[in-house]
């Protein structure tokens, strides 16, 4: 392309057997058997490395969604978005057989204390050499918050701004070691120069921490950080932090009115829009034909269970929708809980489809593409070049299968066009983002 862009590819992912799809692990292609098993994590790893994404991330919880109908059963025996194991231990894995995919956790400012997760982050980056992704998140949820002692959620508000000490804090650890303070001789009996590093010696309102960490400096500074707050708020706190941000607009025209302001929120405060890619959320079903493609969407959206459809936007919304059957009752509530970007996409539906509230709830596919691998690449290409993303985080739906039908089909025809990247170009998941190799 004339402009030089290229899209940015994000492999939204689980460490269960649903995502944002609540019926794909019931497909009979669906791999859920190995759900505990390391194989899992290396095969997706080397197929998205194959297909030269930029990196992948664990969306995650700290707790067991139980809002819906007051308990946990429909999520259990249903099989809605759980994370049965850790994904910081998922990780390491995945580095261990690639060389290039960016790998990513999502981690709360909330309920972790700074030191402790700088000190995690900055050892699997130095590990992975340097392609380690933060996605920053608040938390939403009382249930959350109880797993860590606290009766109530804080206010939205007071979370961001406890999350922008967080961060000031963990960049001050980072930047705690110079690059090159190894000195490595043994002969002089000298294995490092104290004068290349320093205290952190951070005091804010909220988080204080002395440093300095035991930690050197990662090959990369300090993990990509990535986000997905959509609220005033949130947004804000993205156009100060966000490297990657993981938006999912309903509609077009809403999609560009969110790139537009977040791209003007970096302006403002000096930072240039390529430091900044947004990607919109990306749900793919391919079909030799277009009319196969629509059979295969037929059959998928036959195997989603209505009440864990609705369990799943009670989950984001925070409220049992089994209760609440209006917006205005939903937002009367909330309280300090729910995710400001579940609440927007259910309205964009309701705008951009014209149905009321209560069938809205009950979608939980976002973003979804059916069609031919052209077709496909055709929507992303419009939606990239009419400046509504710089890329897409793609979803996971017919494990591994639709990763590695994407891989193969999709990336080949973007690559043909010119807009996706045909080998890796930088060493760290930064350099493969901004397009340039900044290392020797």
């Amino acid at each position: 392309m004339a402009s030089g862009r290229e899209i940015h590819l994000i492999a939204y992912l689980k460490t269960g057997p649903t995502a944002n799809h609540v019926g794909a692990w019931r497909h009979p292609d669906s791999v859920i058997d190995d759900i505990l098993q390391p194989s899992r994590y290396e095969h997706i790893a080397r197929v998205l490395e194959a297909g030269k994404f930029d990196g992948c991330f664990f969306a995650d919880l700290f707790g067991l969604y139980d809002i819906h109908r007051g308990g946990f059963d429909t999520y259990i025996e249903r099989g809605g978005q759980i994370s049965f194991l850790d994904p910081m231990m998922v990780l390491p894995l995945m580095a261990r057989v690639t060389s290039h995919l960016g790998i990513g956790a999502t981690l709360s400012t909330t309920f972790h204390n700074p030191y402790n997760l700088a000190r995690m982050l900055a050892s699997l980056d130095i590990l992975s050499g340097g392609r380690v992704a933060w996605n920053v998140v608040t938390s939403a949820t009382d249930l959350e918050a109880q797993n860590f002692g606290i009766d109530h959620i804080p206010p939205k508000e007071l979370r961001y701004d406890v999350a922008d000490e967080f961060l000031e804090a963990c960049f001050a650890l980072w930047d705690c070691w110079e690059d090159d303070v190894f000195v490595m001789d043994k002969a002089r009996g000298i294995l490092a120069d104290p004068k290349k590093l320093k205290y952190a010696n951070y005091r804010g309102q909220y988080i204080r921490t002395r440093g300095p960490l035991s930690i050197p400096r990662s090959p990369q500074g300090h993990p990509v950080i990535m986000q997905a707050g959509a609220s005033d708020r949130g947004r804000a706190f993205a156009a100060r932090w966000a490297e990657l941000i993981f938006a999912a607009q309903a509609s077009k025209p809403d999609m560009q009115a969110f790139y537009t302001d977040i791209k003007s929120r970096m302006a403002a405060r000096g930072r240039p829009p390529e430091d900044c890619a947004i990607l919109q959320q990306l749900t793919v079903v391919l079909g030799e034909t277009e009319s196969i493609a629509r059979e295969k969407a037929a059959y998928l959206a036959s195997l989603i269970d209505p009440e864990l459809a609705l369990a799943a936007n009670s989950s984001g919304l925070a409220v049992d929708l089994s209760k609440h059957a209006t917006d205005a009752a939903v937002t009367a509530a909330q309280g300090a809980q729910g995710i400001q970007g579940t609440q927007d996409r259910i309205r964009q539906i309701m705008r951009a489809d014209g149905v009321p509230f209560e069938e809205a709830v009950r979608r939980t596919v976002r973003g979804l593409v059916v069609g031919t691998p052209v077709m496909v690449a055709d929507h992303m290409q419009d939606l990239f070049e009419e400046h509504a993303c710089d890329g897409f985080v793609v979803a996971q739906t017919v494990f591994p299968g639709n990763f590695e039908q994407f891989c193969t089909s999709v990336v080949p025809e973007l690559q043909r066009r010119g807009i996706f990247r045909r080998d890796y170009i930088g060493h760290t998941l930064r350099e493969n983002l901004r397009g340039q190799s900044l290392s020797p």
